[in-house]
């Protein structure tokens, strides 16, 4: 028994040791924009996110479990709010998960359709942490919602959770009459990792005559590359909730399979060779950013001689699959009408701003909403309660405004 007190005792002091080194390190490293609405809320949600961080490393420390799967378990047990006027049914397509969202009262005419892909850098997230974003979509916008539940990193590897994602969509787009959907009027949305599931869908998909085409497509947060990580963006908020560049650069290393030993060379551009970067300034040189985004402690930074090595292990970040920004002209022309959401203060801003730039020179028609105040993630503090970021609900309402104008 005293054995057992004196474990407890230092359980609860290593637990507090944990929480405090937490804290000390949100206040040293993490940086909390003045034009953000509500600091102190954005501090207490970084610290949370943290925490469970923190634990996930410790336990991945002690074998126990991986950080990503620890941080799903606990992000994953916060209970679900259910909305009376919105029916949810959790389907499987084959071994995937998915939910099915659709509004409760009844309709003589089928109604728009949205597949939905969830963020979380396919290390976390999932159909739990984006309910509330499914439910609101299916409620103010009148549609039917599919949110899909991919297999994610580390456990399933390149590129697996893409798979899932285009069968899923593949069966819901053949499957349209069974839950009353036009087939003229299907869209596909993402936040953060989930909209280049959305975009890489909607370039693979432009070659199926057999499915219903897709209308349009939302990228919310986008983050659309993995080459460049000088950009504005990377630079002004790289130590900015909740994307770090730290963070964003442990999702890379994950999806693409690489050693985080890279990360410096891959900071400084000198895991690709200068051709690389002659050919393809024309889509990701900086120039092709506003200047009044350019105005807030950024340095353009020239790409350091190339390293080989590391040219031959990122190899895989050159695919139009995970840099979909990158994807040729015929491809990119041919992309359906597009919904930006872009946030100030989040690292993955600028890959935004330069995909609107093509795709508005190749013709395609863009609807674009930036957030002054908003960051990284934010839209899911819909149904946060003291957590909750007015912005989150604009974007929600620039969104519905988009569908109900197609």
């Amino acid at each position: 028994m005293v054995v057992l007190l004196l474990l407890l005792q230092a359980a609860c002091v290593f637990s507090v040791v944990v929480g405090l080194w937490v804290i000390c390190s949100h206040f040293l490293t993490a940086d909390i924009p003045a034009a953000i609405s509500h600091p102190v809320r954005l501090r207490v949600l970084h610290c949370l996110f943290q925490l469970l961080m923190t634990w996930g490393m410790i336990f991945e420390k002690l074998s126990i479990c991986s950080m990503p799967k620890f941080v799903c378990f606990m992000h994953d047990l916060v209970p679900l709010k259910e909305d009376p006027d919105v029916v949810v049914t959790d389907l499987r397509y084959g071994t995937i998960p998915v939910k099915l969202y659709q509004p409760k009262v009844s309709s003589s005419t089928p109604r728009l359709g949205i597949v939905f892909y969830h963020s979380g850098g396919i290390v976390m997230g999932s159909l739990r942490t984006h309910h509330a974003i499914c439910c609101h979509l299916s409620k103010k916008s009148d549609s039917v919602v599919l949110a899909v539940g991919y297999r994610k990193l580390p456990k399933h590897k390149f590129p697996v959770a893409l798979r899932d994602c285009v069968a899923t969509t593949t069966h819901f787009l053949k499957s349209l009459n069974t839950y009353g959907v036009d087939p003229d009027q299907v869209v596909v949305c993402g936040d953060s990792v989930g909209r280049g599931m959305a975009t890489v869908i909607c370039q693979r998909f432009l070659g199926s005559p057999d499915l219903p085409k897709i209308r349009a497509q939302i990228l919310i947060y986008a983050s659309l590359q993995v080459l460049d990580f000088q950009l504005p963006s990377y630079q002004q908020n790289k130590n900015v909730p909740m994307a770090s560049r730290d963070f964003a650069f442990y999702c890379v290393y994950t999806l693409l399979d690489i050693k985080p030993s890279w990360k410096s060379t891959i900071m400084k551009g000198a895991h690709l060779p200068a051709e690389f970067w002659e050919k393809y300034r024309k889509w990701l040189g900086a120039e092709n950013i506003p200047e009044r985004f350019k105005k807030r402690a950024y340095r353009p930074m020239p790409s350091e001689p190339l390293n080989e090595s590391a040219y031959l292990e990122t190899s895989l970040a050159l695919d139009s699959v995970n840099s979909p920004l990158i994807a040729e002209d015929e491809v990119v022309a041919q992309l359906p009408e597009t919904c930006i959401v872009s946030c100030e203060y989040d690292i993955f801003r600028d890959d935004s701003l330069l995909y609107k730039k093509r795709l508005e020179d190749l013709g395609v028609p863009v609807t674009w909403h930036h957030t002054e105040d908003g960051f990284h993630g934010v839209l899911s503090t819909l149904d946060m309660g003291y957590l909750h970021f007015p912005c989150s609900t604009r974007i929600l309402d620039a969104i519905v405004q988009f569908l109900k104008g197609l």
